[in-house]
């Protein structure tokens, strides 16, 4: 999952949706004990979710279809794939209009603006040129996030390239997501609950 599925699934726990966020930025014990209680749960959930995520049949199901020199990097377009789905069928998974929701991350962010990691401070401030994340609803914008993401890898990829594949791959795609989900929400929301009978609140 990416940014914006990770957001979407602590929404309505400010230190969840900075955890979601800071889940790909820190590393090992150390920088994690180094945040507040509340902050290290949503960084541990992201953890959770992404490791489910990797073992789900719906992603499984999905890398063979990638052609080989696709294959390596599938994770990445199916995360990109994944929040672009979220985005175009927001309604159906939050009642708050997606253009408000961004808002309130950037609130979220504002809480700690100071402490965050500078590769993270770097992603908002892109984040707020393209407009995302409600622009995750275009295709031609999630194409040029993965194109964006190909520059940033020290290997050549073929990230740049994924517009010629992405026809073939979005049905399944589509089909995956939509399966995929509610599964992650219902268990998402287990561990929520796991974690409110806790910490007693």
């Amino acid at each position: 999952m990416n940014f914006l599925a990770h957001l979407h699934l602590a929404q309505g726990d400010d230190d969840l949706m900075l955890g979601a966020l800071l889940g790909d930025f820190v590393r090992g014990r150390r920088e994690l004990w180094s945040w507040p209680a509340g902050i290290r749960d949503g960084i541990r959930l992201h953890r959770r979710i992404d490791r489910f995520t990797d073992h789900s049949r719906q992603v499984k199901s999905l890398r063979p279809l990638f052609p080989k020199p696709f294959r390596r990097y599938s994770g990445i377009v199916i995360d990109l794939a994944f929040d672009h789905e979220l985005a175009v069928h927001w309604q159906k998974y939050s009642d708050q209009p997606l253009a408000q929701f961004d808002l309130e991350v950037r609130a979220v962010l504002a809480r700690c603006e100071h402490e965050l990691p500078e590769r993270l401070e770097q992603f908002m401030n892109y984040a707020d040129r393209r407009g995302l994340f409600e622009a995750y609803r275009s295709e031609d914008e999630m194409l040029f996030s993965l194109a964006g993401i190909g520059t940033r890898l020290k290997r050549e990829n073929p990230l740049h390239q994924v517009k010629g594949i992405w026809p073939d791959l979005k049905p399944a795609m589509a089909e995956a997501f939509n399966s995929f989900f509610p599964e992650i929400q219902s268990r998402v929301c287990a561990l929520r609950k796991r974690r409110s009978t806790s910490t007693g609140s």
